[in-house]
């Protein structure tokens, strides 16, 4: 997992210096110089100190050098700094205050509510998704090109009750597809990830028969083999003939490795942008009169409206709802603000979906409000 290690610290470096080569100033107003150089339209847009700080999600973070590119563009002289360790890393070094705000892809814990509200100097953490896409069940079968699953069959390979792809199950669910008779080396998560919580929580809520292991950032099946980060549960499927591993599309694709399809009950479905996005519609939220933007992912994992992708990631940027330093808070704002809207422009690319319409209303009244 050397390589790994090495390719994680080497983005972060690569997200700090695409910031600083297009500093400009050290003005923490972010004044005429970002009006001009940076095309901003107005300088409230990018207030506030230059340099924020972000850890967390790995899922997530090609997404921020996308936004990050963007601020930069909008705002001369403005950097995100963003160390992609993990969302249980990331939630806790934003509640010990080393850090501005965290990218997880799973809310606090009750637990974590409460010091998160100590670190916002007694105010309220909000969840702020900013970063949805597809989980890829990318797999390494040579001459299967095309592969149908379903929410039943990946919860019994997951927890160790299908352990050859020549089953009956995975046959019946792939007429005319010569499945070998090889053995089915699931992969997941290692290290505490919001990644794997989503994963589990669609299996609880797609086959609850089937998935009786329990939720969280925590891998619960009890087999397969672990691997670190995103990048490597792509490698180590890459690596392994027979594997099969979840992750984000974008690290699928970057690794060459196929997608399987999901068959939800309403005909066979690809994981694309368009199919997540049907999908997402299908979220509501925990609270529906707050800024506080948690998302109610039953409702979506448990879809089976066509033509939707189920199996897909909510990512969230945690932030103080009040309680940062006047130029973090403004900052904070702007990097969300370019992110939310600009920074959309290049996600696709990324592998990633574009903010509905309408959860985008929502999310900048939620961005106004953060003090």
């Amino acid at each position: 997992m050397k390589s790994t290690t090495a390719g994680l610290a080497l983005f972060a470096a690569t997200v700090t210096a695409l910031g600083l080569t297009a500093c400009g100033s050290d003005n923490n107003t972010g004044g005429s110089a970002a009006g001009t150089a940076g095309g901003a339209s107005t300088s409230a847009e990018c207030a506030g100190k230059n340099t924020l700080t972000a850890e967390g999600s790995t899922a997530q973070q090609n997404a921020i050098a996308v936004f990050n590119q963007a601020w930069v563009k909008q705002c001369a002289g403005k950097n995100l700094s963003y160390n992609p360790t993990g969302s249980g890393a990331g939630r806790e070094q934003f509640i010990a205050g080393h850090v501005d705000f965290a990218g997880s892809d799973s809310p606090l814990s009750d637990a974590q509510v409460t010091t998160a509200a100590e670190r916002c100097h007694g105010n309220p953490a909000w969840h702020l998704p900013l970063v949805f896409g597809p989980v890829s069940m990318a797999y390494h079968l040579n001459g299967v090109e095309h592969l149908v699953l379903n929410g039943d069959v990946l919860a019994r390979i997951f927890s160790g009750a299908i352990t050859s792809w020549d089953d009956p199950a995975l046959v019946a669910l792939n007429p005319g597809v010569e499945l070998p008779a090889l053995a089915i080396t699931p992969i997941y998560r290692s290290d505490s990830s919001g990644t794997t919580d989503n994963f589990q929580k669609y299996l609880s809520a797609a086959a609850p028969h089937a998935w009786t292991k329990g939720e969280g950032s925590e891998f619960q099946g009890g087999v397969g083999e672990g691997a670190q980060k995103s990048a490597g549960v792509a490698q180590a499927v890459q690596s392994t003939p027979g594997a099969i591993g979840y992750v984000e599309k974008g690290f699928a694709d970057k690794a060459e490795l196929p997608s399987a399809m999901l068959d939800s009950g309403a005909g066979v479905v690809a994981a694309t942008d368009e199919s997540a996005g049907v999908a997402i519609q299908a979220a509501g939220f925990v609270a529906e009169d707050s800024n506080d933007m948690r998302l109610d992912l039953r409702s979506l994992y448990g879809t089976k409206q066509a033509a939707a992708y189920p199996l897909v990631l909510v990512t969230y940027e945690i932030v103080c709802s009040k309680g940062y330093e006047p130029d973090t808070s403004a900052a904070v704002k702007s990097f969300l603000k370019t992110a939310s809207t600009t920074g959309q422009d290049g996600l696709a690319a990324a592998g990633y979906v574009r903010l509905p319409e309408q959860l985008k209303r929502r999310l900048s009244a939620a961005i106004d409000a953060i003090q």
